[in-house]
């Protein structure tokens, strides 16, 4: 064969091949994915004990919050019937046989006798019918609320005995508090305010010695204070007087707050914002008096309007901002005793930070005296 016709051959074997040369077989996209492994059981477990938080808090707010305020009813509310005569008692009995444990009715020989009573909070409402009309004795700057269901005991019977009924509100609320429940919501921006001061503190509490920490808390409590009575006065006028006697208040009841999520912290670690939410939110909020009073709610929250922390605040700030003369002297007592187990949490989590580090250091000293001698 010539060699033309060699090159010939050559140049159609070359046209013949194709462009490039064939590769591997293509594999689909979803393959080329990498598969990450299964979590191991230990994520699995650590996801679950910490989904266990938001589980809790979900619970324990809605039985609280449901449990206290789903259903207000009237439970021995203290009212009273204005007049002392035979046929005013007869009306005060027949009411109390009617409403049974929901009311507890008395009579009083007049209205200035009951208006005085209102204003002191020993009545919640108190009912004079006279000749051509109604009244009705109330207090709203004490509770809203419980003037509003006093209305709706006595609206009826003052319809049912064809009198127009004239309500007097014996003690208002401020001007700029017009539902009365102004200090109620400064209370929840204290509490708040009070455990989320207490988490980041108690980060640091390694650093300062014991009487530091005390300084902190109330130096936290100072602060958290002035800023809520600034707020709920000067700027939205909810307290009118006395601000100095409210930021004593305040900062009486956030530093007991704050201490107590400092000595919580460490012994429950990320469960001590859980256990403050119960104890100053879902507990401390429903058992104030600040939306329904205690003689409206269950049992537990009224029971626990006696003692709690947030229940005392609201009444001695109440006391001083509408009910100036009477006494708070209680309330101020219940607020400095929720100091004491605060204090005394921080003091022994103190100590057993110190004799931890004491053993640690004993154990450190024995190792190094252990291997100088094997050395």
């Amino acid at each position: 064969m010539s060699s033309h016709s060699t090159q010939i051959a050559t140049i159609d074997l070359i046209r013949s091949l194709p462009a490039t040369p064939p590769g591997p077989p293509a594999v689909p996209a979803h393959a080329l994915v990498r598969r990450r492994p299964f979590p191991p059981a230990p994520v699995w477990k650590k996801l679950g004990l910490t989904m266990l938080i938001p589980f809790f808090l979900a619970a324990i707010m809605g039985l609280a919050y449901l449990g206290a305020f789903h259903q207000p009813v009237p439970h021995h509310l203290p009212v009273a019937i204005v007049g002392s005569s035979a046929q005013g008692k007869v009306f005060a009995q027949t009411l109390k046989d009617g409403a049974g444990d929901a009311l507890d009715v008395r009579t009083v020989p007049d209205a200035g006798a009951a208006k005085a009573l209102v204003a002191s909070r020993g009545l919640a409402a108190a009912y004079a019918p006279g000749a051509g009309s109604a009244t009705l004795y109330v207090s709203s700057a004490s509770s809203e609320t419980t003037a509003n269901v006093a209305q709706k005991v006595f609206m009826p019977i003052a319809f049912g005995q064809h009198l127009p009924l004239q309500v007097v509100d014996v003690v208002p609320a401020g001007t700029h508090d017009s539902t009365g429940q102004g200090l109620f919501f400064l209370l929840v921006a204290l509490s708040i305010g009070g455990y989320a001061s207490a988490i980041p503190l108690a980060g640091v509490m390694g650093r300062f010695r014991l009487g530091a920490r005390f300084g902190l808390a109330a130096a936290a409590g100072a602060v958290v204070a002035a800023i809520g009575t600034v707020v709920a006065g000067p700027i939205y006028g909810v307290i009118a007087a006395n601000t100095w006697g409210v930021w004593l208040f305040c900062w009486l009841y956030v530093t007991a707050i704050v201490l107590l999520g400092m000595g919580l912290h460490p012994l429950l670690r990320h469960w001590t914002t859980p256990a403050l939410t119960l104890l100053f939110v879902a507990l401390n909020f429903t058992s104030s008096g600040g939306i329904f009073s205690p003689d409206l709610q269950p049992g537990l929250f009224g029971g626990l309007n006696a003692f709690w922390n947030g229940a005392a605040w609201l009444h001695g700030v109440q006391t001083i901002t509408y009910f100036q003369g009477q006494g708070f002297g209680f309330d101020v007592l219940k607020l400095a005793l929720w100091l004491v187990p605060g204090v005394l949490l921080v003091v022994l989590t103190h100590a057993w930070s110190v004799h931890k580090t004491r053993l640690a250091d004993e154990n450190s000293a024995i190792r190094e005296v252990e291997e100088a001698v094997a050395a």
